[in-house]
């Protein structure tokens, strides 16, 4: 079975992209965007593919781009349009590949005037990662995003955490969140492929992304 993961966040810069493309390069994965905010400072997309060596060839194309920095739903209305579900479609790839699709800043994110985030992600019908920070106050950010996820009935896999290593914000989160940390991407000095590599090897559930 291919491994096929929608990765939302806690909030916006909390380490969604880089858990991207550790996922991307450990599991030969194609990445995709759908909607791609503050193009002004550069693309997830372009990240992905520096810090992966992943080729433009196993990237897709956002469904939606926008310049300014800020929340999808403000950044369409800025460029007059309005963004659509029903125009951001799963691609069509070998049933045997896999996907990691990530989301825009954290779980409820507005993307018009009456959907959020979670919206997307129950529309892809794609199962889905958490990445949270390990720093403090996550427990309360990571429990609301959980909460939220599964009112809206998402299939939700586990949680991955990115900072220096809490053991205790770590256990509060699965005893209180009943869920798995299922990977832990530590401070790096240099992001690249070999290091992201060297994190799944050492840190992620392999049972969860290879099965």
């Amino acid at each position: 079975m291919p491994s096929c993961f929608f990765i939302t966040g806690t909030d916006t810069n909390v380490g969604k992209t880089v858990v991207s493309a550790l996922l991307c390069a450990a599991l030969g994965a194609i990445y995709w965007k759908p909607i791609q905010t503050g193009t002004c400072e550069g693309s997830d997309r372009a990240t992905v593919m520096r810090i992966t060596g992943v080729p433009k060839n196993r990237t897709l194309p956002e469904a939606y781009r926008f310049a300014p920095p800020v929340s999808p739903h403000l950044a369409a209305r800025l460029a007059g349009v309005r963004i659509e579900l029903r125009k951001i479609k799963l691609p069509q790839i070998v049933h045997s590949e896999n996907l990691i699709v990530e989301g825009a800043g954290g779980a409820l994110v507005p993307m018009n005037s009456t959907q959020l985030m979670t919206d997307l992600m129950a529309h892809l019908n794609l199962p889905v990662l958490v990445v949270a920070r390990t720093s403090l106050g996550t427990i309360n950010h990571t429990l609301l995003s959980l909460a939220a996820l599964r009112a809206a009935r998402l299939d939700l896999r586990g949680v991955v955490m990115v900072g220096k290593e809490n053991r205790e914000n770590r256990a509060a989160i699965e005893h209180y969140g009943e869920i798995e940390i299922v990977g832990a991407v530590p401070p790096l000095v240099k992001i690249n492929r070999a290091a992201l590599l060297r994190v799944f090897r050492q840190t992620f559930n392999r049972k969860v992304f290879l099965a």
